[in-house]
Parts: C-alpha cells; structure tokens; sequence
C-alpha cells in the first residue's frame, strides 16, 4: 500500500488506493462494503448530510459500490479509499456527468472520513487524489455540494481551488432544522 504518514504523526500510515489498488489487496475488496457502512452509517446516525436521513442499509451501501466500480470500469467514474493501519477511514469517489453534452464534466459525489481521524489530512489526502484522478481523466470542471454549516469541508474546498458558484437557501432539510445547499467547483481548464 501507497502509506504515508498523517499530518506527520508516526502512530499510523495512512494509504490512499485508487480502485486497482483496492481489488489488487483481496482482503480489502472483501470488506470494503463492511467496512464504507460502518463509516457512512456512523456519520448519516449523526447528522451528516450525505444523501440519506436515516443511516444506509449494508445493502444500500453495497450497492453504491457496485455502481461506482462499474463507472470507474467503464472510465466514467474515480473511486478513492483511505486506510490508517489497514482500516478504513475515508472514501471518496466523483461520476462523469451521464448527458453526452456534459462529459468533460463530474461531480464529486461522495467525500466522507471517519470521524475519529478528523482533522488529521485524511480528507484533503482524498480529495486531492480525486481531483488528481479527475485532470487525469480529461475532466474540465469537477463540481460538489456541500451542506452550509460544514465549515470545515467548505474550508478544505476552498483551499484546493474550488470556488462556490452558488447557494440554494435552507434547501437541505435535516430534522426540524434547514440549512443552505452550497455549490462548488474547480475549473480543471485554467490549468491547460
């Protein structure tokens, strides 16, 4: 595995894989379903805007899986895994726009991270090798939503080059509460 130290801390090394790195370690194929729903459930039980209200079924989580591998086999998609001593702590992964007219395009769909690692550089480390992944696969603007009050992640977003295009008020609905819908992107064209 690709390891390297987190924020320089030697208590463990963090590996992000890419999906060939992930089928390439049986053992972690194997649980990475297991493994993505005790991270994804853990965070949705607390209030995490990820899609769903209620924490995802083992086999919503597996499914997700599944259709995010065949993207990334039929070169539509990246897939990114984040591991702290054989452990999954992270994952991320963003699908190229369906419409023929919006190919050059993705969205980064899902960046999530353990939150007992949070802080630590796991989800910059993610969402750099995606971005990364993205260029590499002639991706001209990768966009993203985030929930308002998620500072930290609007944060991080930021410092990567994304810039918010717009804002979509109190269109999140979590509970009684509403918060505002935070669209982002990095135009991967100004690079070229």
């Amino acid at each position: 595995m690709n390891a390297q130290p987190i924020n320089g801390e030697t208590a463990g090394e963090l590996a992000v894989l890419d999906a060939s790195e992930l089928t390439r370690d049986p053992e972690l194929g194997a649980g990475l379903a297991a493994s993505a729903h005790r991270v994804l459930a853990d965070l949705v039980g607390r209030g995490a805007a990820l899609g769903w209200v209620e924490p995802p079924s083992p086999d919503e989580v597996a499914e997700l899986l599944d259709h995010v591998l065949h993207a990334v086999r039929e070169e539509d998609g990246a897939l990114r895994v984040a591991y702290l001593d054989r452990r999954l702590v992270g994952l991320g992964y963003w699908l190229r726009y369906a419409r023929p007219t919006h190919r050059p395009h993705a969205d980064l769909e899902k960046l999530v991270v353990d939150r007992g690692v949070h802080g630590r550089g796991v989800g910059r480390a993610l969402t750099a090798a995606l971005v990364e992944d993205a260029r590499a696969a002639g991706i001209e603007v990768l966009t993203l939503d985030a929930r308002g009050d998620n500072a930290n992640a609007l944060r991080l977003y930021r410092s990567l080059g994304f810039a918010e295009y717009g804002r979509l008020p109190d269109f999140v609905a979590f509970r009684q509460r509403r918060y505002d819908k935070v669209l982002c992107m990095l135009d991967l064209r100004q690079e070229r």
